[in-house]
């Protein structure tokens, strides 16, 4: 039942381009510090920093145990908590979109890079935790569960999935295309990456992530009426649900494969190019025409292929798509890194489709709990889901980091020819991987295709309309 309650006023406008903007704006406050993180953190620690690879990693993948607290914690927060007159999620993007800009800025602090090599981990442990395990999950919960707020509507759900999609790819356009530019300097013949560059670039970055963020707080309305969860919380109940949620299961499993994909692509970007083929400005190109891509092909496609066919099933064959893309190059072995790019940017295509969508399909398993369980719940269910999306990127991270480690990755052998030459082949078979996975659990587990979807939605609202007709 969509109210007005939310917005705490007698009226308020319809859904429009507003909302959409202002959900755009979000996730490009989001990734001015998640895409920073999961493309040049490895980087920044091991190259300019000097800490290994594999404790840079394991930092990353042991701050997600943190997340497994954090994450459901504060979605149960956002579940409790009453609206306000800017509603019940709006809130806390103004209230903490300072201090996650604040945190992302001081793990680049190349000023410490000559500090013994135990402070130098603990600032780095400490920064990041900050940042992601707290501050970002006390802005990204409630962000992502504002949808189902803004509008009950599914089609409207799809286009903030697209917009969200549209905010993620420019922001990855900007930081994709203009880091490599500006934080690449030639060192000795070589491509390195300058750390007082780096740092003054996260705090350019951070300035950004506020201002999108209050953008978004300015622009959206809640227009559906979410009240507090006032069920007594009993964990063992609460955790039974979410095991034995398939279509919740599903999504996770999808989503950290998915994860393994594209943060692998962009983590590994930072090596291959610079190191195997010795062109920053590759990578730079790389980011425009996979961003530009998306923006082109999926953006305006998304809506009309998943309404035609379905969610699930556009995703299984874009993914697929993109693993055969990425394991034609890796036994093409191009030379030139512009065919590479060219690979790479076909292979985004496939991941952006369902990368557009996913937030979409978010919407569609919070109500299939609700068709199941008759308790709505956005937070919580969100809260799982961006958990196990840090899981993800924990995993990537933590792989490649370990993958580098194992083909003999240090400092001082950036450069020889068999490290580069197994940086170019994990560049290749770790997204294929990825991307098979991806659409092997959508196909095996996940079970909201098109027709399902269509049933679960159709019984919502028939909910809501005999409990209009009975509180009438």
């Amino acid at each position: 039942m969509e109210s007005n309650t939310a917005s705490g006023t007698s009226s308020i406008r319809p859904f429009g381009m507003r909302d959409k903007l202002g959900y755009m704006f979000g996730d490009f406050g989001n990734d001015f510090t998640f895409i920073l993180s999961s493309s040049f953190m490895l980087k920044f620690y091991t190259d300019v920093m000097g800490i290994h690879a594999t404790v840079v990693g394991m930092l990353m993948m042991a701050a997600r145990f943190v997340d497994a607290f954090t994450d459901v914690t504060m979605g149960q927060i956002v579940d409790r908590s009453r609206p306000t007159k800017d509603g019940k999620f709006r809130p806390w993007i103004k209230r903490m979109c300072g201090p996650v800009a604040i945190a992302s800025f001081l793990i680049y602090q190349s000023a410490f890079v000559n500090a013994a090599y135990g402070f130098r981990v603990v600032w780095m442990a400490v920064t990041y935790i900050l940042w992601g395990s707290i501050f970002y999950t006390s802005i990204n919960i409630p962000y992502g569960s504002m949808a189902s707020a803004i509008s009950s509507d599914p089609k409207d759900r799809a286009e903030l999935s697209t917009w969200r999609t549209i905010g993620a790819t420019l922001a990855g356009l900007v930081i994709g295309a203009g880091t490599p530019i500006f934080a690449y300097v030639t060192v000795n013949g070589n491509t390195v990456l300058s750390g007082p560059r780096m740092t003054v670039i996260a705090g350019i970055f951070s300035i950004l992530a506020i201002i999108c963020y209050l953008l978004c707080f300015n622009l959206v309305r809640e227009r559906v009426d979410v009240p507090a969860n006032n069920q007594k919380l009993e964990l063992g109940k609460l955790f039974g649900s979410l095991v034995t949620n398939r279509s919740l299961l599903g999504i996770i499993a999808a989503a950290i494969a998915l994860l393994l994909a594209m943060l692998t692509m962009q983590g590994m970007a930072g090596f291959v190019f610079p190191n195997f083929y010795g062109s920053a400005a590759a990578q730079s190109l790389s980011s425009v025409t996979g961003s530009v891509a998306v923006l082109v092909i999926c953006a305006p496609l998304a809506v009309k292929l998943s309404t035609k066919f379905g969610k699930k099933e556009l995703s299984i064959v874009s993914c697929l798509a993109s693993a055969v893309i990425f394991l034609t190059c890796l036994f093409a072995h191009p030379e030139n890194p512009y065919v590479y790019v060219a690979f790479f940017t076909a292979a985004y295509v496939g991941l952006g489709f369902f990368n557009t969508i996913i937030w979409a399909m978010i919407t569609d398993v919070i109500d299939d709990a609700e068709v199941k369980n008759g308790v709505r719940e956005d937070g919580t269910i969100y809260a799982v889901y961006s958990f196990a999306r840090k899981i993800g990127q924990a995993l990537s991270s933590g792989l490649v980091g370990a993958l580098l480690s194992l083909i003999g990755y240090t400092q001082a052998t950036a450069f020889d020819a068999e490290v580069t030459e197994g940086i170019f082949r994990l560049s290749c078979i770790a997204p294929t991987i990825g991307f098979v996975l991806v659409a092997l659990f959508l196909w095996l587990i996940y079970p909201l295709g098109k027709k399902q979807v269509e049933a679960n939605v159709a019984e919502l609202a028939r909910r809501r309309k005999e409990g209009e007709n009975h509180g009438a």
